[in-house]
């Protein structure tokens, strides 16, 4: 009996592994609804992220629960409150529409959930309502758009009409242009978001006659324009201009050959010549058939291993949140970009590049990147952050 009784009291002081519970990310994923092409985008960039580490973050296992909200607002407020009450996330991403963004981000960060967006950086976001949970991962809504309008204006463009959506990022969007491009703009004129008609604006940009039109039309809204915009035959005349947003793998795959030597600025870019960039467009192309990742993609990878990073640094404690946004500031991570850091408001400062529309040495059409139009770029509105 004394035996056994030792035996016993030997087992009892053996550790024991516990599970820990999984780290839960939500993701409100676009898969349906006007942003549906650039969210598949998106979603593949997560999903190569999360299979690589092997559904953990920071070697901790994770649960990434990823749900279609179609791109609404109101769908989106929904899903966050369950994701909050129901789920307990720990982190949140997904949207593509700052529309979206700016609906569910004061739930979660009154929640303390930090919220790295993979897309959308609105304006009011990176000045007076910055928060320390809110960090613009990708870029700041003004950004691609100031640097489209200075290649209009470095290339003597003294006629340009611009066209974007009624909603955040596109008022967002023609502002920046304006800020780039330093000079008066022929006409400005703002379409219905999720249109795919563009008879009307064709009509009235023939009749202006200008010597480049800047649009930025995301997914199909983008596609449909192209395709309008070629067939009326204006493609001959004006040159057209755009953010990466409207000129990339989505539409380039959907449009075709009218896409060839369209400008275009992004932040990021598949023949990058940034080591980890390489790897991560080698095992895109390999796990998705070929095809070349989008900046939507890139974004959603990168927002990912910055997660790893965060969680890998605070040693899978989640629970202290002001720790991880702390490890979150700091952005320790291999980001596809290069360099990568934040400013104050917790949007980066980088580069941003101009690439055109061209083939690849297969006959691909794809972008390919031309040159830098900015270095260590930080947006206007970060002086108007109090953090």
């Amino acid at each position: 009996m004394k035996r056994i009784s030792s035996l016993i009291l030997s087992l009892a002081m053996v550790p024991v592994a516990v599970s820990a519970a999984p780290i839960k990310v939500g993701i409100a994923n676009d898969i349906s609804g006007p942003f549906a092409a650039i969210g598949a985008e998106a979603r593949d960039g997560f999903n190569l992220a999360i299979k690589q580490l092997d559904n953990t973050l920071g070697g901790q296992p994770a649960e990434f629960i990823q749900t279609d909200m179609g791109g609404n607002p109101d769908q989106a407020r929904q899903l966050v409150d369950r994701y909050l009450k129901r789920e307990n996330i720990d982190f949140f991403t997904g949207p593509i529409g700052s529309n979206v963004a700016l609906a569910v981000g004061p739930a979660l960060f009154n929640a303390k959930v930090p919220y790295l967006s993979n897309n959308p950086g609105p304006s009011q976001f990176a000045g007076a309502q910055c928060n320390k949970f809110w960090f613009g991962t990708s870029y700041q809504n003004d950004a691609f758009h100031e640097a489209a309008g200075k290649v209009a204006a470095d290339r003597g463009y003294e006629n340009v009409f611009i066209m974007a959506p009624d909603y955040p990022a596109g008022r967002d969007a023609l502002n920046g242009f304006k800020r780039g491009y330093d000079a008066d703009v022929s006409q400005e004129l703002y379409t219905r978001l999720g249109q795919i008609d563009y008879a009307a604006e064709i009509a009235q940009i023939r009749a202006a006659k200008p010597e480049a039109l800047f649009i930025f039309l995301p997914a199909a809204m983008g596609i449909n324009f192209v395709k309008q915009f070629v067939s009326a035959g204006l493609s001959e005349d004006i040159t057209l201009i755009g953010p990466g947003f409207s000129a990339d793998e989505d539409v380039i795959m959907a449009v075709g050959e009218p896409m060839l030597g369209m400008y275009n600025t992004a932040q990021w870019a598949h023949d990058l010549d940034v080591p980890r960039n390489r790897e991560f467009v080698e095992a895109f192309r390999n796990e998705y058939d070929g095809r070349y990742p989008s900046v939507y993609a890139a974004q959603a990878y990168d927002v990912i291993m910055a997660m790893d990073a965060a969680v890998r640094q605070v040693d899978g404690n989640v629970a202290d949140r002001d720790a991880v946004v702390e490890a979150l500031k700091k952005a320790d991570f291999d980001s596809v970009r290069g360099q990568f850091r934040y400013g104050d408001n917790h949007y980066p400062i980088q580069s941003y590049y101009v690439r055109v529309i061209d083939k690849d040495d297969d006959g691909r059409i794809t972008n390919r990147l031309v040159g830098q139009v900015f270095e260590d770029y930080q947006d206007v509105y970060v002086g108007d952050c109090k953090m």
